[in-house]
């Protein structure tokens, strides 16, 4: 069995804002809340490699790892994987942005395998995922509909 988890919300913003604030890793730990630190390994053309380090969890351990993400804003796409796979099998992540009723739809599919030894299984990742998906996706909404509202305003 595998886990595979799709979320997906409307930001009240054009796509280039929508892509630049959320493509811009380095910045990550600004816009997600359980981020604490983002050390950019690599980059070359439209891929990053990067190191995350998540907030400590409910048991105070604190989970790391390195990513590489690849960005295609032309197909208005990006593809991701953990490069250090930590407790799962394989980690990758397929991000897509739409126009939509005058916002742009980010949608999240995540796929992904646990390793027989992680904390929690398939089933329960799933579950995880989903729960804070939906979390981190109403923080990001915010904070680029405020940035949205911030440009038009200077304008």
């Amino acid at each position: 069995m595998a886990g595979h988890t799709e979320q997906s919300v409307l930001i009240d913003a054009p796509f280039q804002l929508v892509w630049d604030i959320t493509n811009d890793v380095a910045n990550w730990t600004g816009l997600y809340t359980e981020y604490a630190a983002v050390d950019i390994v690599d980059t070359h053309g439209d891929t990053v490699v990067f190191r995350l380090t998540m907030k400590p969890d409910e048991n105070g351990k604190v989970w790391s790892w390195i990513s590489q993400r690849t960005g295609n804003p032309a197909g208005r796409q990006v593809h991701a994987h953990r490069v250090e796979t930590g407790p799962f099998e394989y980690m990758r992540i397929f991000w897509t942005y739409a126009d939509e009723g005058g916002g742009t739809r980010m949608t999240w599919i995540q796929d992904f395998h646990m390793k027989p030894a992680a904390p929690v299984d398939d089933a329960q990742m799933t579950d995880r995922i989903n729960t804070n998906s939906v979390l981190q996706m109403d923080i990001i909404k915010k904070k680029i509909e405020a940035a949205a509202r911030s440009v038009a305003r200077a304008r």
